[in-house]
């Protein structure tokens, strides 16, 4: 085998990677973004039409039903929970289930999903049977989200330490993509479900180019040169000068059998335990409190209208984008000490801090942090800390094994990512509680 590594030329791994990071989280981030789509659908037939643009005065009048007030959670809950299990079985079964058949599956089903989701938007639909279809919907985008990106981590883990930074710098750009689509589609002044139907029109489309992506990317010189080391442990038995890059340990570690994933998690828990704990923070709080935040020096304007899609949805995600792509050219802290693990325990103080910013309805704490201003700082550090503390994490953990050893690895740190989105999810509904 050639010792010479081929360049990533015109970044177009690096590229493949942005693209298939954003397929795995848009899904998700699209049905969270367009909750007021979905709890439009959700009021009582005796109110006024959900499709239709309602005034202010009518909106605030307006008594939620059980369907709607529950919906944030439910729909978190069924979105966590069913990747949290689907990223279990990847992680036990990477091996037995071909690569492509798991990536290539989910990006298709998941398109399905959202060709019948634009469908059914054109579809009148009683409010619980409406509830019972999105949440599966939800649960199947979230299962195939799962072994998408515990596939897409697994292979990453082969490759240098910044190509796990695509994957992360392009799920966050789902988020903002979402946010924005979302905010056209309100700009617009069309009715709520001509403009749902192009936003899902829209997600369709970019899960088509993540598949072309995908099938582009066996074809790329420098991937090949992955696997084939992935693949060929003979390199090692030929002598290491011929791969400077390898050690002698981790050549004997290849010759060795298969290794449990409780041995490399024995490798990768710090990192694992952080970024579970950066997702549970994360996830209990947004959006099931931080979209119940209310405006304070817009009520009764347009402001009111934008506040939580720029404010919430957008100012997360845009700050969450930028912190994963800005480990692309800054690694700090490493992965070795415990600042690392200290920054992400600290976030831990987001929590109290959304809970006393104006969330409404509220029962048990006062609203020590009533202006826009506070809630706007609060959300810039909480995106930016989540999106840079967990591409950290992510870029770290393959790179604490051995090269045979990276893809499991990923998979670990995937299955830990997922592991705390869904204690996040069940937590925010304690959370949301307290308030």
């Amino acid at each position: 085998m050639s010792t010479t590594i081929p360049k990533d030329k015109y970044k177009s791994v690096w590229l493949i990677f942005f693209m298939l990071g954003l397929g795995t989280l848009l899904p998700w981030n699209f049905f969270m973004t367009a909750s007021m789509y979905f709890t439009g659908r959700l009021k009582e037939p005796s109110s006024p039409n959900p499709a239709a643009n309602q005034s202010a005065e009518a909106e605030a009048e307006h008594t939620p039903s059980l369907l709607e007030s529950k919906f944030k959670n439910v729909m978190t809950l069924c979105a966590m929970v069913p990747l949290l299990i689907f990223t279990c079985l990847n992680s036990v079964l990477h091996s037995l289930i071909p690569q492509k058949l798991r990536v290539m599956g989910s990006l298709v089903l998941i398109m399905a999903v959202f060709m019948v989701t634009a469908v059914l938007v054109k579809v009148a639909m009683d409010p619980l049977p409406f509830f019972t279809v999105t949440m599966l919907k939800i649960v199947i985008i979230n299962s195939c989200g799962a072994v998408l990106q515990g596939s897409l981590f697994g292979m990453a883990g082969l490759l240098p330490a910044s190509y796990t930074t695509p994957i992360m710098s392009g799920q966050g750009l789902a988020g903002t993509f979402a946010a924005v689509a979302m905010i056209c589609a309100l700009a617009s002044g069309s009715a709520i479900d001509d403009a749902a139907f192009g936003y899902f029109i829209t997600a369709c489309v970019v899960i088509f180019f993540s598949v072309l992506s995908y099938i582009a990317l066996p074809k790329m010189e420098f991937y090949q040169h992955y696997q084939q080391i992935k693949a060929s442990p003979a390199d090692c038995t030929e002598g290491t000068s011929l791969n400077p890059m390898k050690s002698d340990s981790q050549c004997q570690d290849v010759s060795k059998p298969s290794i449990s994933m409780m041995t490399i998690f024995k490798k990768v828990w710090v990192l694992a335990v952080s970024v579970c704990f950066i997702f549970t923070v994360s996830i209990g709080t947004f959006p099931a409190i931080t979209s119940d935040v209310q405006t304070t020096i817009g009520a009764g304007t347009s402001w009111e209208r934008y506040f939580i899609p720029v404010c919430c949805f957008l100012l997360f995600n845009g700050s969450d984008w930028f912190g994963r792509s800005l480990t692309a050219v800054c690694m700090w802290p490493g992965g070795e000490g415990r600042l690392l693990p200290m920054l992400v325990a600290s976030r831990v103080l987001f929590v109290p801090l959304f809970m006393m910013c104006n969330v409404q309805p509220r029962a048990y704490l006062p609203v020590l942090f009533p202006h826009d201003a506070c809630y706007i700082f609060f959300m810039v550090l909480f995106g930016f800390s989540n999106g840079y503390l967990a591409s950290l994490c992510m870029c770290f953990g393959p790179k604490k094994v051995a090269p045979h050893e990276a893809e499991t690895a990923g998979a670990v740190m995937a299955l830990f990512l997922s592991m705390g989105l869904a204690l996040g999810a069940s937590f925010s509904f304690l959370f949301r509680a307290l308030v």
